[in-house]
């Protein structure tokens, strides 16, 4: 891994430090789940990338930071073997990480931050430091809509989870958090895209339902 001085020091460059740490952590995750270091599908790594690439753009898009949040992006889910603690092992590992890096030493603190208030398909009090909302935002975003049918099919797929394409319909349905997920974005793009989203993930299992059953044989239209 290239490595940069800072201080007088050798520091290792903390975009390839925190990917690195991901994909291992994610590769590990796999392993533990279905026996498989390199899966035909990773889900976790799969999840990541798009909310990377999410946060990044909320950032831009409503005056966040943007180093602050993809490096919270990248490391909110490295330590998800701790379930419910993952948020505050993750921040642990992000400031011990980060502390090796020639990631700006006097924003580290914030990214923990970002990282341990990331917990939680909805929220009953929304977030109030910009940068985590940005990251809660893009993290939940990334759990609905069309991606995330992909994401979750091929994962469902990959660990032999489905019986037949009715089961995946059925599954797909029986999620009952969207609504409150889309109602507890914090950011006004994050907002317009989470309505839309699940819109087109509503549409998508009542298109594939239709197809099974030849309804599209007949003109719907009349």
């Amino acid at each position: 891994m290239a490595k940069v001085k800072k201080n007088g020091e050798q520091k290792k460059e903390w975009r390839k430090a925190v990917k690195s740490a991901m994909l291992k952590a994610t590769e590990q995750e796999s392993k533990d789940r279905l026996g498989d270091v390199e899966p035909s599908f990773n889900y976790r790594w799969e999840h990541v990338v798009s909310v990377v690439k999410l946060s990044t753009k909320l950032a831009r898009l409503t005056g966040a930071d943007v180093e602050v949040v993809e490096a919270a992006a990248w490391l909110h889910d490295v330590r998800k073997e701790a379930r419910g603690d993952h948020p505050k092992e993750g921040a642990k590992l992000a400031r011990k990480l980060l502390a090796q890096t020639d990631f700006p030493s006097a924003k580290i603190e914030h990214v923990a931050k970002c990282i341990e208030q990331h917990m939680g398909l909805w929220r009953d009090k929304p977030l109030t430091d910009l940068e985590s909302m940005v990251l809660w935002d893009a993290d939940k975003l990334a759990k609905i809509g069309l991606t995330a049918a992909f994401h979750w099919t091929g994962s469902a797929l990959a660990g032999s989870k489905l019986r037949d394409m009715n089961d995946l319909i059925e599954r797909a349905r029986s999620v009952d958090w969207h609504r409150k997920t889309v109602a507890s974005m914090h950011t006004k793009p994050a907002r317009r895209a989470a309505k839309a989203r699940l819109k087109a993930y509503n549409a998508l299992w009542h298109e594939l339902e239709a197809e099974l059953k030849g309804d599209d044989l007949f003109n719907r239209n009349k």
